[in-house]
Order: C-alpha cells, then structure tokens, then sequence
C-alpha cells in the first residue's frame, strides 16, 4: 500500500489537466492523463447510496466508472482501500475564499457622528456610467476578481473542501458569485460556474455614500432598485450599467445574507414583494422562531459557528450576560437539528468559524443535538451543489462528474474517523500524513479524534418567547375574564363608575356596568382597584432596530418603520408595565421630510407583523428646527442647513410630488415608479397623515402656510412647546397637538417652553395628547397625564385622556381603543390606585383580552428566569471543565432610541462581525 501510494505521487507530479490547454508549455510537451482506480472500498455515492466493497475509477479530472464488479482497464494503478471508505467532497456555498475584504469606513457624515466639516457624498463617486449609489453595485462578478489563496485553499482541502461558492460580501446588490474548486491549479482550471447566484444584504459596506444609514434605508434602497429595474428594462433614455447588471441577474439563483431570523423574514418579505424566492444565508438562530422561518418557504445557508461558553467565574462580569445569550450558547447546536425536523432545506457553511479546524466539532455537536448524519452529509454536498449550479460536477460520485473525493478511515462522522486524502479534480492532497505511529500533530482530524470528549449540550431549558428575560414557555392565551366592583374610568359620556364591572370576551369589551353577569368568564375581584382603557403613546421610538432616523437626504419619505420592527424589544415588556397598550413608532427628526411610522400594539411574545395594528391609517414623520438643519455638521452638509432651506424643501417636495401624481395619472405612461414620491402623493390624497416634530412659533406658522399654499393637511404637531403662542391657528386647521407635559430647557428652541402649554391648547378646543419620545418616560405615561392636573388644573378625566381616547383620535382609532366601551378591544389596564398617582401600579394589562402584563405572574417569572441563569452559569462551568471553548462576557444592552439617535448601521454590523456576538 505505501509503494502504490508513493507511486501516485511521484506519477502525479508529472500531471497536467487539460484546462491548461490555453498555457504554452516551457519544455517538452508530455501530458498525460492520471489512471487510477480505487478498490473495495465503502464509496458512499450519495446520501441514499453506499456501495460496499466498491470500486471507483478516475481519468484525469474525470470519474469514470462507479460500482461493483468493474473491471479495472489497463494502464490504471490499482489502490486497495479496503477496510477505508470514499466520499464526495464538501461544498461550502457561503465564503469569501479568494477575495480581498476592503476595509469598510464610515461612509456618511450621518453615520459618522456629523461634525468635523465632512463632505456629505450623495451621489456614487465611481466614474462610468454606473448606478447614483455604490451600495448597489451588481456590475460585480467574482469570476474577474478571483485570485486563489493556497494557504486557505489548504486549510479548506484539510477539512474535507473540495469546491466552494466565493461571494463579494460588499455592498447590498453584491454582484455575482462564482464557485471554484480547492486545486492548486490555475483559476481558470477550477472555475465551475462563473455566475452562480446574484448576492444581496443590508449591509451597505465600503460604499462611500452617505445614504442608507439605517436598515430600513437599506430596505427601501433595495426597494427602489427592483422598481427602477422594472422602468429601465422598458425604457431607452438612460443607459445604466448597474441597472443592465440588476436585470441580467434576475433569472440566476439570489443569495440573500441575512443576520438573525427577523432580517430573514424582512428579506424574504422583499423577496415576496417582487416575485423571488431568496436562499438566505442566516446566523443560526432560526430554532428561536422556526415556525416564522419555515412559512417564508426559503433554502438557508447557515453556520455552525455556535456561541461559546462564557467566561463566569467572576460572578460581576457573569451579571453582565443576559439570558438571551446564555440560552443562545445552549440552543445554537440544536439548529441544524430543528431545521430538518421542520422540514426546511438547508446546506452548512463554514463562515464564522474562529478556524475551519472547528468544522468537525461543531458538526459533531450538532448531531449530538439532532441533526441526523444523512441530513448532515447532504447539507455539505448535494444541496450546496444543487443551491449553487454544480450538481452536475460535484456533490455525488457518479460517472462524468469531477473527481472531488476525500478518503476516510472510517465513517465520516463518527469522532475517530480521519480524513486521510482529498482528492480535488483528480489531484491528490494528503490531508493526514501518516507515519509509523500516531496521526500527525498538524492535522486537522487530530484535533477532534485526540481531544477530551466534550460534555453534551442538549438542552434541559425550554424556548422562551420572545428570546429573551421576560419571555414565557407557552403562548399566553386570550380568556374571557370579568373585572369586578372597580372604579373603571370610561373616558365616555358615562365618565367614571364606581364599583362597577368590565366583561372582556373574544378580545373585544363584551359590556361595562355594574352587576355583569359572569357566564363562563374568570371572575377578578377588582375592588379597590381602579380600571381605565390601555394607554396610547402618540410618540415612541421603542420596538425599532438599526437605527430610527434616516437622514442622509433632506427627505426619506421611502422608508418604513413597518420594515423594522423588532418584536424582541424589552422595552415592549416594561411599557406594559406602565399601562401602555398602543404605541406609535415613528421616524426621527433629522431631515424635514422623514419616514413613515408605524402604529403598534404592545404583544409581548408575537412576530414583527402581528405587532401591527390592523386596519389603522398611515402616518409619516415630518419635522423642523434644529437637528433639521443640521448646521452645526459642518460646511459640508446636505441641505438644507438654515431654516429657510427647510421650507423650500417642503416646498420643492410637494411640488415634485404633484407633477409625479399627474404624470403617473396619464394612461401608458413611462413614469419611474418613486416610493419617495408615492408617500407624498398619499398625503396629498388623504391617505397618509401628517406628524411633525415641532418647537417653534415661526416655523410652526411656516409650515401651516406651506400646508394651505399646496393643498395638503397636518394631522398632528408633536412636542410643539410653543403651541399655546398659535393654538388658536392650530384649532382653525383642525391640527391635533401630542406635547410633552413639562420638559424643556434642554436646547435653545424649548427655552419658551412652559408647563401650562398642554392645558392652554386643550381649553382652546384642540385635541392635545401627552408623548413619551423615551423609553423610559414612556413607563410612567399615566404620571405625565396627572402633571395636566398640577398645572393649570385639567380635569382628572381630561387629563386622563391626554394618554388615552385622545392620541387614540389623532391616531384614527379611537373607534377600537381609547375607552371603555362596549365593541372595542379589550384593551385595558387594572391599577392599584387612582391612575394619575405617582403610586398608582398597573397590576394587569390587556392587549386584546390577553393579560401580557401581569404583576403577580411577573414575580414567578423572575423568579423561575433567575434559576435559569444559574442553571446554566453551572452547565457553563461544567463545560468549560470538560474541554469546552469559552469566551469573555460582553454585554450586549438594547440600544434606547429618541428623535435624535443618528447612526450608520452598515458600521454598526462591522462592530457585532468584529466582536464575534454571534459565535
């Protein structure tokens, strides 16, 4: 066996595949084709097939024959690998092998900080005849960028890689990908398929375009490409190499990289809106919500990078780990697992990974954990194949295919077999070079047939919804309950009942009265208590993630907080605390025109859509003053930076929004669809309503002028401190105003702010409402509502209301929340006194008739989530006993957003990718 192995190699030295062909050879001319043929061995064929006592055949780069009772031709050198077995090489179809990653900057003086005299960039600085943004950049084709990485190649062949799909991971319309095979031979010999999939992500990378700073820019960003596509295909007054590209692409498989299962479905949901079905490459976390990851109908990438175990010996630095990532550290192996249970295709990558050496052990760890070793074996051959365009190449042993095969010592996933050869188009690469004795130190299969057996991580916890504290095992359930003998405050002509009765059914208000009759319905005694209509919070910035404000133009009016939702948020579980039911999530302030809100109701526990208030008007988020302008960025910011840039940009808009609506209106127009343009022509047709961030007297006056020069209405004016100066104006208008109840003195433009100004607007007749614009504040909404009593003595129902039935009308919703009254949902909140006390508790709050908050289940929940965490800081330290990878805690606190939080998300991602959080 060592004289025939010895033989191969010195005749294979003397090899050339006939891809050279095209290469002038310096010296004598003498190619020949390798003859070999492997015998009895266990050649695993595929997933379904195993061939025992089987013979394979190779010519060159080619397999020839596969099976049983084949002849071995003359001239073939004859290699005994009985007792061994063969199987195909792995494919990975998610890396970056053979790609230089540029280092990504701050892009824009928005996700920069602002400051520092920077030059705004708007539009793309490459020159030709591109696409206005560098994000979008489909003119980018791996197969002309490609340059082969013999050390990486190695590390790859030893893990048992043969051929791998190399993606340019920059920008949000990445280009094409192109898959290669690990031969040390020239690209052009082992390139396989030069376009295997057009790439996509929310990350903007190296692009040095101010716009997108946030996710929801990258959305519509990615939005806007597809329709401008659409316009290009049909039209032939532009000739844009980008948009030509976007086209071409559009008939190959798409990759989407997506991080974490909620992008998975934002992603998929883009997919659906334009008729693909993406492959999204995930982060693994899909078993959190595997039902939502399942219904999107897509093929996945993922990585078996699984989070290591923290460092927590150090009982003030394990204080720092939340749950969620400790539960994430216990569940991550079981994702491969949960996914084939559940039906979905999938394929491994092993992107992430410290070091590809880690590739067996996780997989290892992964069918400790459920994942069925066909499942497993597919995962790494034929679906990649399938996924990327070469099945018909590699994958499976079969006659025509290439040569791509590794030998084993035994049966590829149990913990002592190694990898002995790969064979990659033919040509061999010992991967274990074997001597008298033991493996080899450096060989990657040492390190798991050699190293200490690792404890077993299946977990004994349970999912938790949603992923993190505060989360529950069961879906909480919607119960027909009656509240009895309480003081229940219907914000109706009833006002407020004493010792009476509230009868929730089907999550809606069956009845308010006294003496109800209880039926079948859990009967609460509520005496002493006292019971009001869930409050609404015209003004929140909670429930929203990578990043509130897009501000890189003076308007985003394409975005939409509805594409951002993040219904993980625990800010959602401590505002039910406080008695809110409904919050308004909206844009922030930093350009005059921002981006459309979204109206939520607080389900704690339920996915990003069904957070959604059904059925309720669209809104978008205007605003003035300072953070507008942005003068205080430097010369060199976009416009406008005076105030009166501010109104020409509202003007300018409309303007541009009118001509659009009346050329769109023109039948067999060619108009480009504008999403920007679309939302402003909602406003125009009354369909979509105007919220604008406001604080002084003349602007306010500025843009009521404008409203009435061009035709359009404001539905609300939020914070508007200098409101008492026009209430007057603001009351002929039928303008609504959502204020603070005694916040100012924090910038100059609220230093004529005064505590009366929620008080004087409502005596005039306007329909005024206290917000939050802070998560914190948002807590104790009920106790801003009582300040309206402190100052200028505001009726206690009134000033109830400010919190309650009226942001509910400024909203349109007051028909479904906002009072106590028979056929509207059964929103609703028992406190522990009057609800205008600084003492007052919300002990229970409904949503829809569900009891999301409850104080008494609260105290269990903790208690039974700290028992948890000690739970698993024990099965930590076990781990780590037992030969287990540990990292240093790092502390992952939600990020609190308010109108003026500016980022770049794109940078944001690079951060999380550098600290390894998923890993």
């Amino acid at each position: 066996m060592k004289k025939i192995l010895l033989s191969l190699v010195l005749v294979f030295s003397a090899t050339l595949l006939f891809a050279q062909q095209t290469y002038p050879v310096n010296g004598s001319y003498d190619i020949k084709p390798g003859l070999y043929a492997f015998t009895n061995a266990s050649i695993v064929v595929n997933a379904n097939q195993t061939i025992n006592n089987g013979t394979l055949l190779i010519k060159g780069q080619t397999i020839q024959a596969v099976g049983t009772g084949i002849t071995v031709p003359k001239g073939y050198i004859v290699v005994d690998l009985k007792g061994k077995f063969i199987y195909p090489s792995l494919i990975d179809p998610f890396t970056s092998y053979g790609i230089v990653e540029a280092a990504r900057t701050a892009g824009g003086g928005m996700g920069g900080g602002g400051g520092g005299g920077r030059q705004s960039i708007f539009t793309s600085t490459k020159k030709g005849a591109y696409g206005w943004n560098e994000a979008i950049r489909p003119e980018t084709h791996v197969n002309a960028l490609f340059t082969a990485d013999s050390k990486k190649a190695d590390d790859l062949r030893k893990a048992g890689f043969g051929s791998v799909n190399v993606i340019n991971r920059d920008g949000i319309a990445r280009g094409t990908s192109a898959a290669v095979t690990l031969s040390d031979e020239r690209e052009n010999s082992t390139m396989l398929n030069t376009q295997t999939a057009a790439n996509y992500s929310f990350n903007k990378g190296t692009s040095q375009n101010d716009y997108p700073t946030s996710l929801m820019g990258s959305i519509a960003l990615i939005r806007q490409t597809y329709y401008d596509a659409l316009w290009y295909a049909k039209q032939k007054e532009e000739y844009n190499i980008s948009l030509e590209e976007f086209n071409k692409q559009q008939t190959i498989p798409q990759i989407f990289e997506a991080d974490g299962w909620q992008n998975i479905l934002r992603a998929d949901k883009i997919g659906k809106e334009f008729g693909k079905q993406f492959i999204i490459k995930s982060n693994g976390d899909e078993y959190q919500r595997i039902d939502a990851v399942k219904a999107t109908g897509a093929s996945l990438i993922i990585p078996i990078n699984f989070v290591k175990a923290y460092e927590v010996e150090d009982s003030v630095e394990a204080r720092s780990i939340t749950l969620a990532q400790m539960k994430a550290w216990e569940f991550a192996p079981t994702n491969p697992g949960v996914l084939e249970k559940a039906g979905v295709k999938f394929s491994l990558t092993a992107f992430g990974l410290d070091n590809v050496k880690d590739f067996w052990t996780n997989i290892q760890s992964a069918i400790e954990n459920g994942l069925s070793q066909k499942q497993a074996l597919m995962a790494v051959t034929e679906i990649p194949a399938g996924m990327i365009g070469i099945a018909d190449k590699v994958g499976t042993l079969e006659k025509g295919k290439l040569a791509n095969f590794i030998i084993t010592s035994d049966s590829l996933f149990k913990k002592t077999n190694i990898i002995e050869e790969n064979w990659v188009q033919g040509k061999r690469f010992i991967v274990t070079a074997k001597k008298d004795g033991p493996v080899a130190k450096d060989s990657v299969n040492n390190a798991l047939a050699k190293k200490p057996e690792v404890k077993k991580t299946q977990p004994n916890g349970s999912l938790i919804y949603p992923f993190s504290a505060f989360g529950t095992a069961e879906p909480l359930k919607q119960e027909a309950v009656l509240l009895k003998n309480a003081t229940v405050w219907t914000n109706e002509k009833e006002g407020i009942l004493q010792n009476a009765d509230v009868l929730l059914e089907n999550g809606k208000i069956k009845a308010v009265g006294k003496n109800l009759s209880a039926g079948s319905a859990k009967v609460i005694d509520a005496t002493g208590k006292h019971i009001t209509a869930g409050l609404i919070d015209e003004h929140s910035h909670i429930a929203g993630t990578g990043g509130i404000n897009e501000g890189a133009q003076s308007s985003s009016a394409e975005v939409r907080i509805a594409d951002i939702i993040n219904s993980e948020d625990v800010n959602i579980y401590r505002q039910l605390a406080g008695g809110v039911t409904t919050s308004h999530i909206l844009h922030g302030s930093a350009n005059p025109v921002g981006g459309q809100a979204q109206l939520i109701k607080l389900r704690w526990g339920k996915l990003p859509e069904e957070l959604k208030f059904a059925g309720s008007d669209g809104f978008i988020k205007f605003a003035l003053g300072e953070n507008v302008k942005q003068s205080n960025f430097g010369t060199g910011a976009r416009f406008p930076v005076t105030r009166m840039g501010v109104e020409q940009s509202f003007v300018d808009e409309f303007t541009r929004a009118k001509e659009y609506k009346s050329a769109m209106a023109v039948k067999g127009n060619t108009v480009r669809r504008d999403l920007e343009l679309d939302a402003i022509v909602e406003i125009l047709d009354n369909k979509r309503f105007i919220t604008c961030h406001s604080y002084v007297q003349s602007e306010i006056n500025m843009l009521m002028n404008v409203a009435d020069s061009l035709g359009f209405k404001i539905n609300t004016f939020t914070h508007i401190l200098e409101g008492y100066k026009m209430a007057d104006k603001m009351k002929a208008r039928g303008i609504s105003a959502s204020t603070f109840s005694d916040w100012w003195a924090y910038k100059m433009e609220v230093a004529e702010a005064i505590p009366y100004n929620g008080k004087i607007m409502h005596n005039v007749g306007i329909t005024t409402a206290f917000n939050s614009d802070d998560a914190e504040m948002a807590r104790r909404l009920n106790q801003e509502a009582g300040k309206a009593v402190l100052y200028g003595g505001v009726p206690e129902e009134d000033a109830l209301k400010f919190v309650t039935l009226n942001p509910a009308k400024m909203l349109h919703v007051d028909s479904k929340v906002g009072s106590l009254k028979a056929g509207k949902d059964a929103d609703v909140v028992v406190w522990s006194d009057n609800p205008l006390s600084i003492y007052a508790k919300a002990e229970k709050t409904f949503v829809d008739g569900i009891a999301y908050w409850d104080m008494e289940r609260d105290v269990q929940v903790r208690k039974d989530q700290q028992a948890e965490r000690k739970r698993l800081i024990q099965k930590m330290l076990d781990s780590k006993k037992t030969g287990g990878r540990t990292q240093r805690p790092q502390a992952m606190a939600p990020r609190l957003y308010n109108c003026e939080s500016l980022e770049d998300y794109s940078l944001e991602l690079t951060e999380l990718e550098r600290n390894h959080s998923h890993e």
